[in-house]
């Protein structure tokens, strides 16, 4: 078994000196890692947990149907027809895949990392970091839009609102944060008490709705004249198809429901051999149960929003524009009942805002700081979820809180996160039936499905552009705020732990520390190293001990750090270090070399073109290593305490 050493202390891990930065780094810290120990919290009933996935995905409740209406007119019913069937027979399967093969919450994106090792995947994952952001972004201005909407709207708080819907929605934005900043943790059961009442209230607002199509059957007449004007039934068919894209915004909040799976009660611990049947299950009904409720709902909402409400209303600029429902509220069921309904939507649609905060308060820390891409910062509470704010404020600005118009950004980081799970999941299917020496019949099933969401997400794209525009700068934002990043830190250790690889290795260890051997970084084997040894002795006077260290790099270095192993044994008087599973050559040595305390370190020099020796450093962890580590050790000495017994280096030719 693996002897693990203390890691170095770094940079950054020293308390904080000033009250300010104590409390940026005071509040809990999300986990960098992408499993989630259930044991560290309760557990639920799928039934339970469900309405905390609800917080996202019904809440879409208060803007879908008028944005339908916006989109598609009169055949909206139908079109969310079609969206309820690729909602049960395309997103659910997709995400009952994901929850089999990711049942530790990651999400489809670690499934994608794992499935796309090395840059490839880095990137990838990084483009899907980039449109899940712009998704949980616009759900926190976009929600808090429309519930400043609502407010406005009131009639009773209209006399004061009126005209401060961007305000107001700075105002709920800030709020939002300062509570998390506070300490803000989700809860099951507020959640609970959240979606419950304002899934009743809009049952009662589709009932009263219906009741008036039954007695006023002209309104249903006209609907259908208005239908029937569009073409025949192969024409609305192809319509409602063609129309779905529009409306993918009743998709949001599948991969919410795989993310809480750690909440939902099931075996305690798990792995790939041995996944948790149970917990699984119980997802998968929660995934169903969802989709369920929002299919009846949107179908419900649609029909009494398009047949009761004019179009002067439902136009941009109406009354009813962006609050369907709540004008059918006030108008058929009173104004109390109305404020009720706005009290109700406004509450969650601002949890709705909470759970996509907590949702990137997950993201970001688990993939950024360990790919290298983002600084360490990032993975503290406080300071990201001020980051957070000030990227709310300016999307908030930019779009000057119109709700219809982020609809289109909205939906483009939807459907690429729910394509980015179709892959996935074909991807993951394939392979296993390729691995088992089957045929893969589900997995061709699901790559239709894939193609299904590509047409949706080229379709929004093109009808809307903007979308796409802001999920890009999202996307080179990230790609180059992590390039500078990786940049910038390329001089830290990358050594995550070292380990020892046997009881025998950790008592050489103990030999060789302290000032008593020479560090000298070889690439050759023992064959040349007396060879070695006679010219350090001639030409430098070494005496003593030397430790020859040869560094194996990992398969993968794309990561930016790692565990690395440590094997050591006797050459005569000498010692052989060798490492394995190093992500960079320079960096490696440099952490050995404050762990072993060297009397001087010789390390070679290899003369080739410095900017070509610069990429393939930043790439492969590959490079001029002598310098590298000079400049590694420098930048680290000036961090630590002085010390008049610094290890001699020295840089010689290769």
């Amino acid at each position: 078994m693996a002897i693990l050493l203390p890691p170095l202390p770094v940079p950054g891990s020293e308390p904080a000196q000033s009250a300010f930065g104590r409390w940026m780094r005071g509040g809990s810290q999300p986990s960098q890692s992408a499993p989630h120990d259930t044991r560290d919290h309760p557990t639920f009933p799928w039934y339970k947990v469900i309405w905390l996935t609800g917080v996202d995905y019904f809440s879409t409740l208060g803007y879908q149907p008028g944005i339908a209406l916006l989109a598609v007119g009169a055949i909206s019913p139908l079109a969310t027809l079609a969206l309820v069937l690729v909602t049960l027979f395309g997103a659910l399967p997709v995400y009952g895949a994901v929850a089999r093969r990711s049942f530790q919450g990651q999400g489809s994106i670690s499934m994608l990392e794992r499935l796309l090792p090395g840059w490839k995947g880095k990137v990838f994952v990084l483009a899907l970091i980039g449109f899940a952001s712009t998704g949980f972004v616009i759900t926190m201005t976009l929600s808090a839009a429309d519930a400043a909407k609502h407010a406005v709207e009131n009639p009773f708080l209209n006399p004061y609102l009126h005209g401060q819907e961007l305000g107001l929605t700075l105002v709920l934005l800030v709020a939002l944060a300062m509570l998390f900043l506070r300490g803000f943790n989700e809860a099951v059961g507020l959640a609970a008490w959240i979606t419950i009442p304002y899934l009743a209230l809009n049952l009662v607002i589709i009932g009263r709705g219906g009741w008036e199509i039954v007695q006023h059957p002209d309104v249903w007449d006209g609907w259908l004249s208005a239908v029937s004007r569009v073409g025949d039934p192969t024409t609305l068919v192809i319509a409602s198809a063609l129309a779905f894209p529009h409306l993918a915004l009743g998709l949001s909040g599948f991969e919410t429901g795989v993310t809480v799976m750690p909440l939902i009660q099931g075996e305690a611990t798990a792995s790939e051999m041995n996944p948790p049947h149970r917990r699984i299950a119980g997802t998968r009904k929660l995934l169903g149960g969802a989709a369920g409720i929002m299919s009846f709902f949107l179908v419900g909402s649609s029909l009494v929003t398009t047949t009761l409400i004019p179009e002067e209303a439902w136009r941009e600029g109406g009354d009813a524009s962006g609050r369907a429902l709540a004008w059918l509220a006030h108008h058929y069921l009173g104004d109390g009942f109305g404020t009720v309904y706005d009290v109700s939507t406004i509450l969650i649609l601002w949890f709705a805002g909470a759970s996509a905060m907590v949702a990137l308060l997950n993201l970001i820390p688990q993939y950024l700081p360990r790919f290298g891409m983002a600084p360490n910062w990032v993975a503290m509470r406080r300071p990201l979820i001020l980051l957070i704010l000030g990227i709310d404020i300016v999307v908030t600005l930019l779009f000057e809180a119109n709700v219809e118009e982020q609809a289109g950004a909205y939906a483009t980081g939807v459907l690429a996160l729910i394509l980015s799970a179709a892959v996935a999941a074909t991807l993951a299917l394939v392979r296993e039936a390729r691995e088992e020496g089957r045929f893969p019949y589900t997995g061709l099933a699901f790559a239709g499905i894939s193609l299904l969401f590509v047409y949706t997400l080229v379709e929004n794209v093109v009808q809307r552009p903007d979308g796409l525009i802001i999920s890009s700068i999202f996307i080179g934002t990230i790609l180059a705020a992590s390039a500078l990043s990786r940049y910038l830190r390329a001089t830290e250790f990358r050594v995550e732990q070292v380990a020892l690889a046997t009881p025998e290795c950790e008592a050489l260890w103990k030999e060789l520390r302290g000032r008593k051997v020479h560090l000298v970084a070889v690439k050759t084997t023992e064959a040349v190293l007396a060879r070695k040894k006679a010219r350090l002795k001639k030409f430098y006077a070494v005496d003593g001990p030397i430790a020859w260290v040869h560094v194996n790099l990992a398969e993968d270095r794309s990561k930016f750090d790692s565990t690395i192993l440590l094997k050591i044994g006797r050459l005569g008087d000498d010692y052989r270090i060798t490492v394995t599973n190093a992500q960079a050559i320079a960096n490696t040595i440099a952490y050995l070399s404050e762990l072993v305390e060297p009397r001087s370190i010789f390390l070679g020099l290899t003369r080739e073109n410095p900017v070509g020796q610069a990429f393939r450093y930043l790439l492969w962890g590959e490079g001029e290593t002598g310098i590298l580590v000079y400049q590694i050790l420098l930048k680290y000495w000036s961090w630590t305490e002085e010390d008049d017994e610094r290890p001699n280096i020295f840089l010689m030719s290769d």
